[in-house]
């Protein structure tokens, strides 16, 4: 279904839609259809779409979307279904999720002036995307406050954890603006009954952080990170940092969605005054850090890989570095066998905060300071055959899943 509308259109007239769904691809499905508006707010949209799975007999997936209508829509509602195969790939799942949400559109769509300036066709390219944004008060501006809080307790154990955050950011064509305030605290208490001994424990964090991003063109991208952030985890009682950034995209970033081949280069300044003196005999340094590192994603009907190389060190000692590598795969290794995997592991050679006087035995064993390590690194991976019957429309709910 390809979007023809003029430049001199008023995209405000255009359909309001959202769409609740936790694992949907949002950013692939506002590239394929791009003919409506996304609003944040259910209350704003005229049509809200809700998506719900339930498995079926062979092992696959039954997505449901219910269309319901919504304003100047009220009673018009729809549902449509989508069969998965226990077999299918990221891309096809997805693929098949657009064609048939498009579907599901077009009842609505067809009461709108654009109606007449959409053909059903799948010629559409991403630099034909002619939809003007509407009229924003907001001018793309989205800020967001968030607090939570975690509390576990029996009788010789109780954990409470909390965590606040503000973020305010910004997202056009041309530029990202992204900023987060928050901060952490957790406290641990443990409580021996046979020596009458008790173990309290607590950290606490607090962050800054600022990115700005320009577009230069589909391939070459420029950044700044900003950060102010204390954690007596670390042993920092204040730091400071700032990163000018260049990142080249070998593939078009009108691409993104399907394949990444993105190299990233930062330079910048990181300056610490620590809790404690360190076991440098630090307490308080100015230090001169680059970084460089180079992520791979591919999405295809193989499966999907995403798999990012990072390194960094230190200007006025090189031996002060960091090397990692993680990356998750999903793959199809053929009809029925699935293999999924996700890996870290970095080489750590910079950990210039630790303090001199080390930690101690209760502040270890509840891992609320950082410990010493040259070497850190966490491993899952699954694999999976389903046989039998291709067929997996059948849907039966009765004693649940």
């Amino acid at each position: 279904m390809s979007e023809l509308f003029s430049q001199n259109d008023s995209a405000s007239k255009a359909l309001k839609i959202y769409i609740s769904c936790s694992d949907c691809d949002m950013d692939f499905i506002r590239k394929e259809i791009n003919y409506v508006n996304y609003v944040r707010d259910r209350h704003e949209a005229e049509v809200y779409i809700i998506t719900t799975e339930q498995n079926s007999g062979s092992g696959g997936i039954i997505v449901t979307l219910d269309f319901i209508g919504q304003q100047s829509y009220a009673g018009m509602n729809d549902t449509l279904k989508i069969s998965l195969r226990p077999d299918d790939t990221d891309d096809v799942i997805r693929n098949k999720s657009i064609a048939v949400l498009k579907a599901g559109l077009m009842r609505y769509v067809a009461r709108t002036p654009y109606f007449d300036k959409i053909t059903i066709t799948s010629s559409i390219e991403d630099n034909q995307d002619a939809t003007q944004q509407p009229s924003d008060p907001w001018d793309s501006w989205v800020f967001k406050l968030s607090s939570d809080g975690y509390f576990n307790g029996e009788k010789t154990y109780k954990y409470n954890y909390l965590y606040s955050s503000f973020s305010a950011n910004r997202i056009t064509e041309k530029w990202k603006y992204e900023s987060n305030i928050a901060y952490q605290f957790n406290k641990t208490k443990y409580i021996f009954e046979d020596d009458d001994t008790t173990i309290i424990t607590a950290s606490k964090s607090f962050y800054n952080n600022y990115f700005l991003a320009r577009a230069l063109n589909n391939h070459f991208s420029l950044g700044l990170s900003l950060g102010a952030n204390s954690s007596s985890y670390s042993n920092i009682d204040f730091s400071v940092s700032g990163l000018p950034a260049i990142e080249y995209n070998v593939f078009p970033y009108s691409e993104s969605t399907r394949k990444q081949l993105r190299i990233q280069y930062k330079i910048g300044f990181d300056y610490n005054d620590y809790h404690d003196t360190t076991i440098y005999n630090k307490t308080e340094e100015a230090l001169l850090m680059h970084s460089l590192s180079m992520t791979v994603m591919f999405v295809q009907k193989w499966g999907s890989l995403n798999v990012n190389l990072y390194g960094s060190n230190y200007f006025h000692d090189f031996s002060k570095n960091q090397l990692s590598i993680n990356g998750n795969a999903d793959i199809k290794l053929f009809k029925g066998l699935s293999l999924t995997l996700y890996a870290y592991y970095a080489f750590v050679h910079n950990q210039l905060s630790l303090p001199k006087e080390g930690v101690t035995y209760e502040e270890t064993i509840t891992r609320q300071r950082e410990l010493a390590t040259t070497f850190n690194y966490y491993t899952s991976i699954g694999i999976s055959y389903t046989f039998g019957s291709i067929y997996n429309n059948v849907v039966n709910p009765r004693f649940g899943d």
